[in-house]
């Protein structure tokens, strides 16, 4: 299957272990920076390979390799709904990292698109393939929690000068938003999903307390009511002090706790159920050995959107999954903004609609 890459920054050397994970014809990489895709290629001895066309321009690239089948989006968000709608108008698949979209309407224009052309969106919400968060996830679907009762997500990160210094469009809202749109959107995503994806409301507070040179926020907090009656509660942040602390998600059902944790929903720290089975004693205790934060599930997540676009499948992990952690950060936003409780579906709000917040 051939495939591209776009945008060669801090996330991208997942993508180019998932494509040699799953033997991929690397066909093109692009940056505006020609140097990224240089320093990219050579952390994984690619430096060589003649065979990978290098560009500066998506565009230009695009269109001089009709052949390509898939291609990943790795940019700033700012760009990532207008890449991927590119890519969708001429019939190629693509994963887009997270945020899929900054606004409301471009990510509903890219479901609407994609479903048009026939063509695969995945949003890269990786952490759903993490172990801990499938066993999870088999224990709620196999109704092992009973009737929910609430949940929640804290992420306990640590963000620094340094960290931001790394790209002009970190924490802006055109190009960014803050940790809750960055950091947080993974834990949130799993929160949705875990909780029956069905949201009635959400109530939020966002602060910029010490990260004053960005637009955006560095804690956010929130409260949400799901139409199965369960409620959750969200905590995101890159204040904490010195360094990455958590990234922790808990599910409370009549039947079973879950409490997975670790660096990044890559543990289980607690697992308990009324029904316990032997084998839930291998879950007890679970850690998935990670190199970095984001985990190992890049290259599963490849692995799905290949098997969709050879079956003719939605992915695991849809543009309609992308659209609805948008959903929540964005509805959080607005809820900072007006005081009040945002009912979904949220109509169009756009992140840049926050400017001048702080």
């Amino acid at each position: 299957m051939k495939y591209a890459l776009i945008g060669c920054g801090r996330i991208a050397t997942n993508h180019v272990k998932a494509v040699i994970n799953n033997n991929l014809q690397f066909v093109a990489a692009c940056d505006i920076v020609p140097e990224n895709i240089e320093k990219l290629l050579s952390k994984h001895d690619l430096q060589n390979d003649e065979s990978i066309a290098r560009y500066t321009d998506y565009k230009v690239m695009i269109n001089e390799h009709p052949e390509l089948e898939l291609v990943a989006i790795a940019t700033s968000s700012g760009i990532h709904a207008e890449i991927a709608l590119y890519c969708i108008d001429r019939g190629i698949n693509v994963i887009i990292e997270k945020p899929m979209a900054m606004s409301m309407a471009d990510a509903e224009e890219i479901i609407k698109r994609s479903e048009e052309k026939g063509v695969k969106v995945c949003a890269c919400h990786q952490n759903r393939f993490n172990i801990a968060v499938q066993k999870t996830r088999n224990a709620i679907e196999s109704g092992r929690f009973g009737k929910l009762s609430h949940g929640s997500i804290h992420v306990r990160w640590n963000r620094n000068k340094d960290y931001y210094d790394q790209a002009t469009w970190r924490g802006t809202w055109a190009d960014d938003g803050g940790c809750l749109m960055n950091q947080c959107i993974h834990g949130i995503d799993l929160l949705r999903w875990m909780l029956g994806n069905e949201v009635q409301t959400v109530y939020g507070v966002t602060r910029q307390h010490f990260h004053h040179y960005l637009e955006a926020e560095d804690v956010g907090m929130a409260v949400l009511t799901f139409k199965n009656g369960a409620v959750a509660t969200i905590e995101g942040t890159t204040n904490v002090y010195p360094q990455n602390l958590e990234e922790t998600l808990y599910l409370f059902g009549e039947n079973g706790t879950v409490k997975l944790g670790g660096k990044s929903t890559n543990n289980i720290d607690v697992w308990d159920f009324a029904d316990e089975t032997e084998a839930d004693n291998e879950n007890k205790g679970l850690k998935e050995q990670t190199s970095n934060v984001y985990g190992n599930g890049h290259t599963s997540l490849y692995a799905d959107v290949m098997d969709a676009i050879k079956n003719d499948r939605k992915p695991y992990i849809d543009a309609v999954a992308g659209r609805n952690a948008l959903e929540i950060i964005l509805a959080i936003y607005k809820s900072m903004q007006t005081g009040e409780v945002v009912k979904l579906p949220l109509k169009d709000f756009r992140s840049t609609d926050m400017k001048g917040t702080f």
